[in-house]
């Protein structure tokens, strides 16, 4: 129950993500097209934040002190458009344009699927 809580949680504040950031964007046609993209590329990205976040925070863990944390800020772009470029190579209509929209589109994500998560948590 936990993983389809935070798969719903993610693709809503994708949502979200797209509607206030230009250069986060989903070019699916219908509303349902839309939601299948969405709950589609929230699975993608929690597989990236499963599979190469760690590595790259064991990695990184000198920028991460160093920066006090805000180096999380860039790795969690950074994730978002390698989440929207395997979403492109798998013919999914989602799509993140450079690093700036990809910033705040993954400041929003990680805000909305936080509270999201936390409020539907609270619902059980």
């Amino acid at each position: 129950m936990y993983v389809l809580i935070r798969v719903l949680s993610t693709a809503v504040a994708l949502w979200v993500a797209t509607a206030l950031v230009d250069g986060v964007d989903v070019e699916a046609g219908s509303g349902v097209e839309q939601a299948a993209t969405l709950l589609a590329v929230a699975v993608i990205v929690g597989l990236v934040n499963i599979l190469i976040k760690p590595v790259v925070q064991v990695l990184g863990c000198a920028f991460y002190v160093l920066t006090l944390g805000l180096f999380a800020l860039v790795v969690n772009a950074a994730l978002l458009m390698l989440a929207g470029w395997i979403a492109e190579e798998l013919d999914l209509p989602f799509h993140v344009e450079w690093f700036w929209p990809a910033f705040w589109g993954a400041l929003i994500v990680g805000v909305v699927s936080w509270l999201l998560t936390w409020l539907l948590e609270g619902v059980d």
